[in-house]
Parts: C-alpha cells; structure tokens; sequence
C-alpha cells in the first residue's frame, strides 16, 4: 500500500481542496480523506515493508497531468526526440499521460504504426501515451485515412497538426467520418494562403524587427469555418493551440448555443507576447504566433471563464541547429512539457486562476474530452495517477536540468518558481526529484 500524507490535496473532479491524505492500493486510490492515513503511520505499522509512505507537507497532490498536444518525433526524426526522452519529460512535468500528434516521419496514417507507439510506451512503462491519428493520408489535406481502423487499434482523435485541413469539403466529410466513430477532430487552425512566408505576429514589433507578419485572422477564418462545419455535422470539435482574442470569441459564443466545441491553450501563449521576440530570439518562434498583449490578455480570461477547457504544452523539441541559426530559418516550437506547471504556476500567484481550475485544466477536462484516457481525478477507485509538487520550491532551466533530448526552451537560463517531486502512473513511480 501507497500512502501519501499531509499534502494539500487538489482534485477539480470532486471539488476538494484541503490538506488531507491519498490511499494507494493495486494501482487504484481506496481513500482520500483528512486523517486518512493515521492507522498506518507511526508505531509499527510504519515498519511494515509493505507499506509506502511519502511525506507530502508542503506539497499539493493532484490528479497527474493529461497533456493532449505534444510532438514526440518518433518516427522519423528520433534526433530532435523519441518515445524513451519524451516520456521521460513528461514524468518530469508531472504529466502521467500525454496524446502525441500525428505528424512524423512516416505519418501516423494508419492502425498499425499507431499499434507500434502504444505497445513500445507499454514497454517503457512511464506515462500513458494515446496517440491522435492524422485526419488525411500523408497530411496532404486529400485523401481520409482510415479513421475507424485506427481507432480500434488504440487511436483517441485525429489530427493533421503542423498544416491545416485548408479544402472545407475535406473537413466536412472528415468531421462526419469522425462523429461516426465519436472521435475528436483537432484542428491546426491556419490559413495557409494569410501565412505563406510569415515569421511572426502581425503588428508593431514585426515591423520593428523587418519580419513578415502573421495575421490574427489567419487563426479565426479556419476558427469560424470549422464551427460552422462542427454546427453542421455534429462533430466534436477541438480547437489546438488558440492564441487569439477573435478564436476565443468564436468558441465562447458556438458553447453558448450548445456545440461540441473544445479549445486547448499553451502555457507560453499564456505567458509570453510578441515582445519575447525581439533580438530575434528564435526560441520564442513558435506556430502559431505569440501574439499581442491584448490577445494574450484574452485567452488568460477565456481560459479562467470556461471557454478554453484545458492547457496543452505544444511540446515540440528541436536539434540545436534548428533554432541556432537565422530567424526566418528556424523552426518553430517550443519543448514545453519540463517547464509547463512551473510557467502556469504565476498564473495563480498572479490572481487570475485559482489552484483548483489550474488543476482542471491540466488533469480532470482533458480527461473529460477523451474519455478513454485514464486519469484525471483523486476519487476512490480512479487508477492513481499522481502528481506531487512544491509551488514554493525555484529552479533554473538548464540543458542539465532537462530530460528532454531538445532545450529550445524561451525560459532557458531563467529561474521558475515551482517543481514536481514525483510523477506517479497507477501508483508506480516514473519520476522523482529529490530535494
């Protein structure tokens, strides 16, 4: 038996927010509760081998992390990542499940490479991997994949992430085929025809900085096309990375008439503007943009009133020679997944989001959107995946400090506030930090 004592424990699932303790037994919680732990703990029952106790004073436990956006590389360009350092970041983060996208090399196309992913995490016995299949073969935005076979081979939504599904025809045929099988569609939201050639944010510090811009509006068309489609087919309907005051608007007003519409939010577009660009500073070039302060500004809001449901990391990691090089050159994306809860954390310290709805965005909704990932809540009987930090304790982003095989991190050098002390799948550790 697992017990974890004596930290403040947050779960959104069933509201609590209280210091209290975490029964773990066979890979399940048997009971949370104030006190929970005190006929285990002292005399000697605290001796019994079979019995694990972890000192959680001054911690929050939470339910683990469920991250449903990263680029793990694999296959294909296992030099930028793999399966092994990208699970390996993401029990560092705290996250005990995470949805890789489809855009490899070979793309994720079809049930059996998706067959390969899960049974080579299984082996690796760290978070939980469900990985999303693409919406069009070779994410050429032509040809439907085989969307029905890829998910009786484990697929939880598909994605052609990195391009948008551009040909309106093909969206709609793909949300049908999708509701179908009630699997959720993740758009890149991008009209290529605005962004052909872009670098950056459209507005004053692009022109400052002589570098092509990349209007808002290229997110919000394809943001207000989808919604009509979505309103159309009854799909689900996922927005990934929103990053502007118009999507948001788009998808508060098509919740408000009852579509089955969700949006995803990175924890740098909640953080960081435009300005981080300045020097050319190519760890901040990411897809989409960072965006103004006025944006900024407004998916924090959209996120804090419900309108955005959950926090994804984006996590896209790259070889040094990918960001080391002219602006216009350099790739996008940003490895996210080390320094996303420490990053979120200011977040709360700041007053715009209370610990508990932090919580929900990075555990219970995502959970809520794809019900086939375990997870998401402390309640008795869930599976006990765990997360365990210390919001008081500061570290400094360094590639030494990364399990990431990539550190093109915007917060590289920098001190955050904030670390997991360990990451828990079905009770089992896959990640510790000592203190």
């Amino acid at each position: 038996m697992l017990v974890i004592r004596g930290g403040r424990v947050l779960d959104p699932a069933s509201g609590r927010d209280e210091i209290a303790d975490v029964l773990v037994e066979k890979g399940r919680i048997v009971r949370v509760g104030v006190g929970a732990a005190a006929p285990y703990c002292g005399g000697a029952g605290e001796h019994n081998p079979a019995l694990e106790i972890v000192d959680a004073t001054s911690c929050w436990v939470v339910p683990g992390f469920v991250d449903l956006h990263v680029h793990l590389r694999e296959p294909g360009q296992e030099y930028k990542e793999d399966l092994a350092t990208g699970l390996a970041a993401a029990a560092a983060g705290g996250f005990t499940a995470v949805c890789s996208m489809a855009n490899t090399s070979p793309v994720i196309d079809n049930r059996m490479l998706v067959e390969h992913l899960i049974a080579k995490s299984v082996e690796l016995s760290g978070p939980r991997l469900y990985p999303f299949g693409a919406i069009t073969q070779g994410l050429e935005g032509a040809q439907l994949t085989e969307m029905a076979d890829m998910k009786r081979g484990g697929a939880v939504g598909v994605s052609d992430d990195g391009r948008c599904v551009m040909n309106a025809a093909v969206m709609r045929h793909a949300m049908e085929y999708a509701r179908t099988f009630d699997l959720l569609v993740s758009q890149h939201c991008e009209d290529h025809t605005l962004t052909d050639g872009s670098q950056m944010n459209e507005g004053r510090v692009a022109t400052q900085l002589g570098l092509r811009g990349w209007p808002r509006e290229a997110e919000d068309i394809i943001v207000a096309r989808d919604l009509l489609l979505a309103e159309r087919t009854g799909a689900r309907y996922h927005v990934a990375h929103l990053s502007t005051k118009g999507a948001a608007r788009l998808v508060r007003e098509a919740k408000s008439r009852g579509l089955q519409v969700s949006a995803e939010v990175t924890p740098h577009h909640l953080t960081l503007t435009d300005e981080a660009i300045v020097g050319y500073n190519t760890h901040c070039k990411v897809n989409p943009p960072l965006r103004t302060e006025e944006d900024r500004a407004a998916v924090v809001e959209a996120l804090a009133d419900g309108t955005i449901d959950c926090i994804a990391t984006d996590h896209a990691p790259h070889a040094p020679l990918d960001k080391d090089c002219e602006f216009d050159a350099a790739a996008v994306g940003v490895a996210g997944l080390e320094t996303a809860i420490s990053v979120l954390l200011s977040l709360c310290t700041e007053g715009h989001l209370t610990p508990l709805r932090l919580m929900e965005c990075l555990s219970t909704n995502p959970c809520r959107l794809i019900p086939e990932i375990e997870g998401g809540s402390l309640r008795e009987g869930a599976a006990a995946d765990i997360t365990i930090l210390r919001p008081d304790i500061c570290w400094t982003v360094s590639p030494e400090a990364l399990r990431s095989r990539s550190h093109n991190s915007p917060w590289l050098g920098q001190e955050l506030q904030g670390v997991v002390t360990q990451t828990r799948v079905a009770g089992a550790t896959v990640y510790e930090r000592k203190l």
